[in-house]
């Protein structure tokens, strides 16, 4: 997609795809039209195989994958044994094999781990990012396609990473990494109900997230930051959350939304009043919950 007109390329991690083709806020109407096209081909894309493999990760991961049905979307975390978030893919099976995508460079140490994890189960893990890609047709809708079919001439109408970002920011997900730290658990960034699933057999980290889950109060919580729009700049990543001169928490990703204006998300302590302003890498915010501060729902709170 970088060879179209007007493609700027995203840097960091993001590398190697376009950030955007020359207008991030049309492309983000475009796509909540249902009308744009998204290139996430840096993404990696796995591949499952094997009769055993849906029981197998289902006793893996945090989601219920026995018997899933085919063409069904998930997504699943391998969590550590104290419950803290290491890996997240977003899948289906196809009836043969279970296809997912992670995010850049994460592909190997997935692999790595769920092979130490085969024992004798009739499972095989290939990594297939050579061979396949992930795009968005729209502002939540990923599919994979093969390589030869990324070409611009049969993409449709291309938005770029920085209008998927940004929708997917308001819409209060978070993303592996960038609003994530080693300490996460699900409970902290509404991914209990998305991504773990309550009525399921033990896995690694369970113990956790269910204590947390039925008593309520994570240590942190997921907010959406509304920033101060006089400022001509975003928060740079990881930048302290300050109250009154002390650090509260930390910023995730940003972005400019084409109705928001520039927004955040962060991981702040869960005792942070919700009504209290905030500075954020010198920038005055204010904060929308995510994450319900006070009970064990953990989904975006009502107000």
């Amino acid at each position: 997609m970088l060879r179209s007109p007007r493609a700027v390329e995203a840097d960091g991690i993001d590398g190697g795809v376009a950030a955007h083709y020359g207008d991030p806020l049309r492309e983000q109407k475009t796509l909540l039209a249902g009308d744009g096209c998204v290139d996430l081909s840096h993404r990696e894309v796995v591949q499952i195989d094997g009769t055993d493999r849906l029981p197998w990760l289902h006793s893996l991961t945090t989601q219920y994958l026995d018997g899933l049905a085919p063409g069904q979307w998930v997504t699943t975390l391998v969590l550590s044994p104290h419950g803290h978030v290491e890996h997240a893919m977003s899948g289906y099976d196809d009836g043969v094999a279970f296809w997912a995508h992670v995010g850049p460079g994460e592909a190997a140490p997935l692999l790595a781990w769920l092979d130490s994890m085969r024992f004798m189960m009739r499972v095989e893990v290939h990594d297939v990012t050579e061979e396949w890609a992930v795009v968005a047709r729209g502002p939540e809708s990923v599919d994979l396609v093969s390589r030869a079919e990324l070409e611009p001439s049969v993409m449709g109408s291309l938005c770029g990473l920085w209008a998927f970002e940004a929708l997917r920011i308001a819409r209060g997900e978070p993303r592996l990494h960038l609003d994530t730290d080693h300490r996460t658990i699900p409970n902290e960034v509404g991914w209990v109900g998305s991504a773990v699933h309550l009525d399921k057999g033990c896995y690694r980290g369970q113990e956790t997230v269910a204590r947390v889950h039925n008593l309520g109060r994570p240590p942190r919580r997921l907010v959406l930051l509304h920033l101060d729009g006089s400022a001509d700049r975003l928060p740079g990543h990881r930048a302290d959350v300050v109250v009154d001169g002390r650090t509260v928490g930390v910023v995730g990703s940003s972005a400019r939304h084409h109705e928001l204006g520039p927004i955040a998300l962060a991981l702040v302590k869960r005792n942070v009043d919700i009504d209290v302003p905030l500075l954020v890498d010198g920038i005055a915010a204010s904060q929308e919950a995510v994450v319900d501060p006070d009970v064990g729902l953990h989904v975006r709170a009502s107000h």
